[in-house]
């Protein structure tokens, strides 16, 4: 439950408090006080850090009455993260109201079941705008990967939504209303993202984490000419995406190492094009590098193209490696070709997308062994690390 805390609390030690409390349904917030509290997602994974604004403002008032109804345009983030696939709405549009109110209905009842809240109640005496602050700074980034809308929103958790339509005993003409919702936010996702035909569709469901690796033309780091993305799935299956991209360049060196040339690469998407899929896809993600090549290669593209590098939580295999295989730092090393030698693992090196899936595969061995990073357990850390 929550915790009413002496003022003096510090921020480091509320951190604390909202990583290791129960989470609870936003039901049971209290009417009657204020403080600071965490929003926790459907995987039970802390992704929000806020506090009530005003003193009339209880923590039911902001949790249950605001993020999990709110508007979904605005900073509410249950409503907004959950604003997808049936349960997505349109507001403000007339023509899908009667629809919409149907979504919604299921995404409030979603939210309730699957997702829930911790909070420490604080006096009206504390600053606590100020102790927010100070608390969401000392926070890791995916545990504040829903502030200022740091993270694009889930995709439809299909299997759990399936159960929630039979709670509520819906009808078929419900359920018809529901399936138009997904294909106007299908069509809504697409056009947004600026999806072109060239670029393959991007896996769908829920996943813990993610391997990333690029491959470039020649030695400038941003001459991306293939992108590769392993999806990690919560029972560590691996869904691979990856497509070639086209760097607009007539110098090519490594096509003997990885087969591509310009040929192959005409009428593929632009990185420009890529990124604008990507980003919102993996922002505020756990997103795993098999050395530090792959982000300075993401790195050096938006450098050229005049935008920010994502903002995408990355972490390195290798150093995973490191500790799960320490007896290979004299034998072999840590590189993909090593460890597929030593771990046995099967893939085409120097391929965007079976280099990432082995990434993936090996941050997955290291966590069925207990490995730890940074003194946590690794399991724990990535199954932290929330879904798409």
């Amino acid at each position: 439950m929550g915790q009413t805390m002496k003022a003096t609390l510090s921020a480091s030690e509320i951190l604390d408090i909202l990583l290791t409390m129960p989470t609870r349904p936003t039901s049971e917030t209290p009417q009657d006080c204020r403080g600071i509290y965490g929003l926790v997602d459907h995987h039970g994974a802390l992704r929000y850090i806020g506090a009530t604004k005003s003193e009339g403002e209880s923590l039911n008032k902001r949790i249950h009455h605001r993020h999990r109804t709110g508007s979904e345009d605005h900073s509410h983030y249950f409503s907004r993260m959950y604003n997808t696939g049936r349960m997505f709405r349109l507001r403000n549009d007339e023509t899908t109201a009667a629809d919409g109110r149907i979504a919604k209905v299921l995404r409030n009842a979603f939210i309730a079941e699957y997702c829930g809240a911790v909070w420490v109640s604080l006096p009206d005496m504390v600053d606590i705008a100020e102790l927010e602050a100070q608390v969401i700074a000392l926070a890791q980034p995916e545990v504040v990967a829903w502030n200022r809308k740091g993270m694009g929103i889930y995709s439809e958790p299909v299997a759990l939504v399936d159960k929630v339509i039979e709670r509520l005993k819906l009808g078929p003409l419900e359920i018809s209303a529901l399936e138009r919702q997904k294909e106007r936010f299908d069509r809504s996702m697409a056009a947004a993202l600026g999806k072109s035909e060239t670029i393959p569709p991007l896996p769908s469901g829920s996943f813990q984490f993610f391997a990333l690796d690029v491959e470039t033309a020649h030695h400038d780091r941003g001459s991306i000419c293939q992108i590769g993305v392993a999806c990690v799935r919560y029972d560590n299956s691996i869904e691979t995406w990856k497509t070639l991209v086209n760097p607009r360049t007539r110098h090519w060196v490594f096509s003997g190492l990885h087969g591509i040339d310009a040929k192959m690469v005409q009428g593929a998407p632009t990185i420009d094009t890529v990124l604008k899929v990507l980003d919102p896809f993996l922002m505020g993600r756990t997103v795993y590098q098999h050395s530090g090549f792959d982000r300075s290669a993401i790195r050096a593209a938006c450098l050229a193209l005049g935008r920010d590098e994502p903002a995408w939580y990355w972490q390195n295999s290798v150093s995973i490696a490191r500790h799960a295989w320490p007896e290979l730092k004299e034998n072999g090393g840590f590189g993909l070709a090593s460890l597929k030698k030593h771990l046995g693992l099967s893939f085409e090196h120097h391929d965007a997308g079976e280099d990432a899936r082995a990434a993936a595969q090996v941050v997955l061995m290291a966590k069925r062994n207990h490995v730890t990073e940074g003194g946590r357990n690794l399991s724990e850390k990535n199954g932290s690390s929330g879904s798409s």
